[in-house]
Parts: C-alpha cells; sequence; structure tokens
C-alpha cells in the first residue's frame, strides 16, 4: 500500500494574535507542523505533501529540511479545496490520508488503526466523543448505527447539536474515490467554504462504507487555535514523556515540573531527577546518575555515576563516570570531562578536555583549554583564549596546581607537575615541576593617611 499524506497547513491562525503562522507555535521545542511531519514518517511507504497558504514562505524557510512536496493554497476556501490543490499528485491506487497541521499529538497507533480499514469498497473516518462538542462538525449515524453524514455545528439542527461523537477531520481514501468526491464539492454552507466532510456523504450515496476509529485519548486529535490550547497541549505532552521516563525507571521527583523537549539515546538504571530539569536534543544517561534541580540538559553525554547539582547549565558536553558537576556550573559545546572530575560553582568550561581526576571548583572560565589529570584549578582563574581576532589554546599537563586568581594568556603550556603563584599573569611558558609567580613586590607605607573629604 502507497501512502501519500496531504498536512493541511495553510490557516492564519488569526487567534493566536501572532506575526508568526501558527503551524510554527512549538509544543516542546518542536513547531506543530514538525510533530505532524514526524508522526507521519512513521508510516511505511509513505509521501508526504504539504499545503501550506498564510505565511507560506516562511514556514517553508523554517522546514525546508522536511522530505515533502510543498504545494500553495493562494486563497483559503476550506479543507476540501486545499485537498484539491494536490489533485494532481494522487494517484487512483494510493490510500490517501489526511492530516492537519495544528493538530501535534496524533500517534501512529491511531493513524495505523485508522488505514486499516481503507479498501476499495470503504474509506476510514477518526472520530472522537466529546462531553461538550460545541463548535464542532457532528456524527450522524441511522438507525443500524451506519454513518450516513457530517454535519457542521453552525448547519446543525437542535437535534443534531445533542450528538456527543465528533468528526476530527482526519480521514483516509482511495485516490481514486477522493478525488472524484473532491470534484464534486460545492459551497453552499454556512460559512460559504468547500468542506472536506461532504465527502462523507457522497461516499455513503455510493454505497461505500464509512469506517470509524477513536484515538486512545481525545487530546491526540485537538487542535491549536489558540494560546491557551497550545499551552495545554504542551502540558498533555510533557504529561507523557514523563510516564515514558517514569516506566524506563527513571525517578521523577514531581513528574509536573519536568519538561522533556527531545529524545534518549540511552537511559541507564536508577537515575533520579528533581525539579524545573529541562531535557532539549537527543541525551544519554548512565547508570545512578542524580540531577539537580533547575538544571538545563541539551545533546550531552553523562556517564554513570555522575552527581549534577542544582542550576547547572549542560550543554552539548560529555561528563564522564563519577564525575561531581555545580551547583552553577555552565559546560558549554564541547566540553569533554573525563572520569572522577569535579566542577564546581560558578565555573564555566567552553570547548576543553579535562582529564581524568582534575578540579575546577571555584569561580572560574576554562575556553580552549586541554587540562591533564589530577590538575588542581584555583579559584578565579581564566584562560585568555580570545585576543579579540583569534583563539589560542592553553595547555596544562597533568599533576600541575594553578593558584587562585591566576590568568593564562593563550598560547601558554604549563608543564606537568608545575605550580603557579595565586596572582599570577602567566604570558609565557611555565616549566615542569617549577613554581612560576607573577607578582608585584608588595610594600607597606608607614605614616600613610587616608583622603579626608574637604568642608564645603
Amino acid at each position: 500500500m502507497t501512502v501519500k499524506t496531504l498536512i493541511l497547513a495553510a490557516g492564519q491562525g488569526t487567534r493566536m494574535r501572532s506575526a508568526m503562522p501558527k503551524v510554527l507555535h512549538k509544543v516542546a521545542n518542536r513547531s506543530l507542523l514538525q510533530h505532524v511531519y514526524d508522526t507521519s514518517q512513521s508510516i511505511d511507504n509513505n509521501e508526504v505533501i504539504i499545503i501550506y497558504g498564510h505565511g507560506g514562505e516562511q514556514v517553508k524557510q523554517a522546514l525546508a529540511a522536511l522530505d515533502a512536496q510543498w504545494i500553495e493554497q493562494k486563497q483559503q476556501l476550506g479543507t476540501g479545496h486545499a485537498v484539491l490543490q494536490a489533485d494532481s499528485l494522487l494517484n487512483n491506487d494510493d490510500t490517501v490520508l489526511i492530516l492537519y497541521g495544528d493538530v501535534p499529538l496524533l500517534s501512529k497507533e491511531s493513524i495505523t488503526g485508522l488505514l486499516q480499514h481503507v479498501s476499495a469498497h470503504s474509506m476510514a473516518l477518526l472520530t472522537v466523543n466529546l462531553d461538550d462538542p460545541s463548535g464542532y462538525g457532528r456524527i450522524v449515524r441511522d438507525s443500524a448505527g451506519n454513518v450516513i453524514r457530517i454535519v457542521e455545528h453552525k448547519d446543525a439542527t437542535d437535534q443534531e447539536h445533542q450528538i456527543k461523537e465528533v468528526n476530527t477531520g482526519i480521514l483516509a481514501a482511495k485516490g481514486d474515490k477522493l478525488k472524484a468526491w473532491i470534484a464534486q464539492l460545492d459551497n453552499s454552507n454556512a460559512q460559504q467554504e468547500f468542506y472536506l466532510t461532504d465527502v462523507i456523504e457522497m461516499a455513503v450515496n455510493e454505497g461505500i462504507e464509512v469506517k470509524t476509529s477513536q484515538p486512545e485519548c481525545p487530546d491526540e486529535v485537538m487542535g491549536v487555535n489558540n494560546r491557551k490550547q497550545l499551552s495545554y497541549l504542551e502540558r498533555v505532552y510533557q504529561n507523557l514523556q514523563a510516564d515514558k521516563l517514569m516506566a524506563a525507571g527513571v525517578t521523577l521527583l514531581d513528574p509536573a515540573r519536568v519538561d522533556c523537549r527531545g529524545g534518549f539515546d540511552a537511559l541507564g538504571q536508577d537515575i533520579s531527577v528533581d525539579i524545573n530539569v529541562i531535557f532539549e536534543g537527543n541525551n544519554s544517561i548512565g547508570n545512578n546518575v542524580k540531577i539537580g534541580a533547575n538544571t538545563l540538559i541539551n545533546n550531552s553525554i553523562i556517564a554513570d555515576d555522575v552527581e549534577i547539582l542544582a542550576n547547572c547549565i549542560i550543554d552539548n558536553a560529555s561528563i564522564g563516570a563519577g564525575s561531581r558537576i555545580g551547583p552553577f556550573a555552565r559546560l558549554r559545546p564541547q566540553a569533554e570531562l573525563a572520569e572522577q572530575v569535579h566542577i564546581g560553582n560558578f565555573v564555566e568550561i567552553k570547548k576543553a578536555t579535562v582529564a581524568q581526576g582534575s578540579k575546577i571548583n571555584h569561580l572560574s572560565y576554562i575556553g580552549d583549554a586541554s587540562i591533564g589529570s589530577k590538575v588542581n584549578i584555583g579559584a578565579g582563574t581564566i584562560t585568555c583564549n580570545y585576543d579579540g581576532v583569534n583563539k589560542f589554546r592553553t595547555v596544562i599537563e597533568d599533576g600541575a596546581f594553578i593558584g587562585s586568581d591566576t590568568q593564562l594568556i593563550a598560547p601558554v603550556t604549563v608543564g606537568k607537575n608545575a605550580t603557579i603563584g595565586a596572582g599570577a599573569t602567566i604570558t609565557k611558558d611555565a616549566p615542569a615541576s617549577q613554581l612560576t609567580l607573577s607578582r608585584a613586590k608588595q610594600l607597606s607605607i608607614k605614616n600613610w593617611q587616608r583622603p579626608v573629604k574637604k568642608e564645603s
């Protein structure tokens, strides 16, 4: 079976009150349209066609990497008119699946269940039962329970308004049937639009059975029309991610206060995550890892037995086994820490390697550097890596001791087991196993008096 997925993404989204097209607004740091596309990619033998309109060029530029055909709907005349724009790309034997670019949480399981109902003699429709169906098209059935048509809310009678089963707009049908039905649509309705839902009655009139299925959770088919709905779906999505993490054995001290905006390449056992932790990108986390409150972890590798204390940022970094980070530490891209490394409060590491057993515990910036094993770097140390035009590397070899408030003016090398006295400014290579100092002579002036403010 060849599937052609049409993602309808042309709506303006005026209730979002935004200059940005609605489908580019984000849930879990991915656009609504990206969510729909990613789910559609899980379907075998599937080609994706995106029908765009409002803010179209902006949408195409933002999502240019998508493997999809783009078709512009220059006039937004309804969902049926949107599908008509793709008519020339649909083959008679295709199974055509209709999705919506502002419905981000539809699951693969709901889609595959829907597609199973499509044949030469049947089409598939996804419906849902709502306690308050206001605003939705109602599913009208005959006395035998067969679907006979869909009536939009504004066109429904008082009796039809009592129906709880509603249309999600998500359907699938054979290409030849759908193309024929779309060509017959008219706009004689309250909205003066070409409704895709009218094909249901056409199918029934031709003797094509309309088979329905429902998602496991109604939130799967909830669309986004305003900021409140966007924030609601963010929470729905995050609750799902929290459930998955806990099912994988992760302890979340408060599942409602952990956000997962990406995925995991690996998850070990006995991971503990405190409140307000954010995961972004793809991370790998080992066994017995503790992550403190208010921490952001993005595209990073964290080995076994690592402890990350509160208020840290770990961004495109790797942390070796048994290391301790924070609190208030920042590991920037290409920070690579070996085993048993200690990075303390208000320490920033950027594009630097730190070998086994080294410690940088207080108030330091280590950028563009290679730090050996069992190095101790004192508080206030800075690798001065930038001259205003170019960046240079600092090398600190095994066993070196760097005194507090030291500036290392790169390019510079501190030799093995060297000691740098506190308050030094190092502009030349420091020899191995020697003490290197750079200080002005200390003076004390007798009989010195502080200035006194003159009377006006």
